[in-house]
């Protein structure tokens, strides 16, 4: 990567001032830095004027998702538009504004988050909770035929479409972009680029290639990919035009006999056609709806297209629905399995990652111990300084959550840069961050204290500890999904008494999104339908939180192996996880007492593995040296 400035900030503290210079990454600009903040917005006007062009439709609820047209997670600013008419911006939410109430749908991650952000104008649904309807349930049992709920049929999935019964959904235009107006950002046209298939392990022929098999397999004509991510991998090129994702906006068509990439011709250079060579064939972002359109109106009766479980009712429209199948999409299954090449790259990007978050964490002790006064913000910024000193460093792979006692216990929460705590010695430090690179894309939480933590607080972190261990050495038949396990790492807090609403680990994408489906660890039912398979990668984060106290997640990327086991009943063979993160535990938040002798042995064995990995890559840093040292001792 080409950096062509270098930022410096000056941060003002009481004691000592200290420059940290900040690199404007290749993908994530750097006005976007900083936390998602927990201030109120106020959304009278925004409401008002809402409800106006609803009543002039004549449209009695008005559904407002957080996904985009391609329903990615971590939408682009244009597409925030849940976060605009709510003020409530965490990743995963559905507003309903009916003629005279406003409701937000949310999880249990962001609870205490929404309970900030929102005025006095929205009630909070806490999804999850006794007796809370999830909103399409909402839809279904309070806006009966013949009222009309409307949505943007671009923004719901023609498979979430259909399970809404009851209610006469109303296809328009997008209301909220009429209230957002002029002020609503363009959509980005960032520089599109070519992944080395150094880096990737196969190329996009190859991948091509697998998804026509999986055609002539299901008997259909072409596969319609409407996902970001699924674009960029199956063509092996990445972009910038959402924050910390490194996808751009595309469309794709593979058919037999070709392949059609829809994208702005803007953000293609003469690398990229080189690139994609003859196999595949370029037509603009907008062509991408009346293509298909043309597609639908030349198909037969016995004609079949595949499209996603997250494609939009516009695209199932477009086509026709008689032609169209709706199923998982296969490149999912294909890039959840990783290959050597990609698996090598995790390896060695969350070796040198784990560098980072040592220096980091030694620096801010020393920091700490020295009286220096520090801000959530400012040790957010630090560690990104780190990172971005790494080779085939490319940017974060999301805000750092980077939290301060009583912060950690907001699940998502990241530190607003203009008004946030500051990290002290005497409570809990909880700092969930991950960076993209080249081979790899990471994502690691620790929780440390840098005074004395209390016995509860000693008892809860162990309790996570325990679970955490469980999952990572977990050994289990071929055939077993995430769904199945996720009790493994609850056990020991639910000896206690205690919990957490989040799931215990997601997929990650290889320098794509840190967020990638279908397999996962929870207690999500889709779990259940996608066994874990070698090859995939699924975070390990059991956490602990004392709402108002504070925050305890242990996170660590683990990579799913086949196990050597003694027998193998059923001939079904055996599966197990390598963990690739690379960063010790909070050491004096360990309470030894409550660790088995194997558990024990694992910590020692883990920290062992770290000092051997990461201690190289600190030649020139003796303060990390010495803090990594002490803290991989063993118990």
């Amino acid at each position: 990567m080409l950096i062509t400035a270098v930022r410096v900030f000056q941060l003002r503290l009481p004691t000592r001032s200290i420059r940290i210079l900040r690199p404007p990454h290749s993908y994530r600009p750097l006005s976007t830095m900083g936390g998602i903040g927990t201030q109120t917005v106020n959304t009278t006007d925004r409401l008002a004027a809402l409800r106006k062009l609803m009543a002039e439709r004549n449209i009695d609820a008005c559904i407002v998702p957080s996904e985009d047209q391609h329903f990615s997670e971590y939408p682009a600013e244009c597409d925030k538009r849940r976060a605009f008419i709510s003020g409530f911006n965490g990743s995963a939410g559905t507003a309903i504004v009916t003629k005279d109430r406003a409701y937000l749908f949310t999880d249990g991650r962001y609870f205490l988050q929404a309970e900030k952000q929102l005025d006095k104008n929205w009630a909070l649904m806490k999804q999850g909770l006794p007796d809370v309807p999830t909103w399409q349930e909402f839809i279904t049992k309070n806006v009966t035929a013949p009222a009309h709920a409307g949505i943007d049929p671009e923004l719901i999935s023609a498979f979430e479409a259909k399970s809404i019964t009851g209610t006469d959904l109303t296809y328009s235009e997008n209301l909220v972009d009429l209230v957002w107006g002029s002020a609503q950002p363009a959509r980005p046209k960032n520089p599109v680029f070519a992944l080395d298939v150094k880096y990737a392990g196969r190329d996009h022929v190859n991948k091509l290639a697998g998804v026509r098999e999986e055609l002539e397999k299901q008997k259909a004509r072409a596969l319609v990919v409407t996902m970001l991510d699924e674009v960029a991998w199956l063509f092996n090129l990445r972009g910038a035009d959402i924050e910390f994702n490194p996808v751009f906006f595309g469309y794709a068509v593979v058919a037999a006999d070709g392949a059609i990439l829809f994208l702005d011709p803007a953000q293609v250079s003469q690398e990229v056609l080189s690139h994609l060579g003859q196999d595949v064939q370029l037509r603009p972002y907008d062509a991408f709806i009346p293509y298909l359109k043309g597609l639908g109106a030349g198909l037969q009766d016995d004609d079949k297209v595949l499209i996603g479980d997250k494609a939009s009712v516009a695209v199932a429209e477009a086509l026709g629905y008689p032609y169209i199948s709706i199923t998982r999409s296969p490149i999912a299954d294909l890039k959840s399995i990783k290959n050597a090449t990609e698996i090598e790259g995790f390896r060695a990007s969350h070796i040198r990652d784990g560098s980072a978050l040592v220096r980091y964490f030694a620096w801010l002790e020393e920091q700490l111990n020295q009286g220096v006064e520090l801000s959530e913000s400012q040790g957010a910024d630090q560690l990104e300084k780190f990172r971005s000193e790494l080779p085939l460093f490319k940017g974060l792979s999301f805000t750092t959550i980077s939290s301060a006692g009583p912060n950690g216990a907001i699940i998502h929460y990241s530190p607003d840069p203009h008004d946030c705590a500051i990290i002290r010695k005497d409570q809990i430090y909880l700092c969930d961050s991950g960076g993209q690179y080249l081979d790899g894309t990471t994502d690691v939480t620790r929780t440390l204290h840098f005074g004395t933590p209390t016995a509860e607080q000693r008892r809860a972190f162990t309790r996570v500890l325990q679970g955490h261990i469980a999952i990572d050495t977990a050994v289990f038949p071929t055939g077993t999904s995430g769904y199945n396990i996720d009790t493994w790492a609850r056990r020991y807090l639910w000896r206690d008494g205690l919990d957490y609403r989040h799931g215990t680990g997601h997929g990650v994408g290889h320098f794509l999104n840190v967020h990638e489906g279908p397999q996962g660890i929870g207690t999500r039912i889709a779990y259940n339908s996608t066994p874990l398979r070698a090859g995939m990668t699924v975070s390990n984060e059991p956490g602990y939180y004392a709402d108002g106290e504070y925050g305890i997640r242990i996170e660590n990327i683990v990579i799913v192996r086949e196990a050597q086991t003694p027998h193998n009943f059923g001939d079904k063979g055996y599966l197990g996880f390598e963990h690739v993160t690379m960063a010790p535990m909070g050491r004096n938040l360990i309470e030894v007492s409550l660790l088995s002798m194997e558990e024990r042995g694992w910590v020692d064995a883990y920290h062992k593995e770290i000092w051997e990995k990461v201690s190289p890559l600190l030649e020139g840093d003796a303060r990390a040296r010495a803090w990594l040292q002490r803290e991989c001792a063993p118990l």
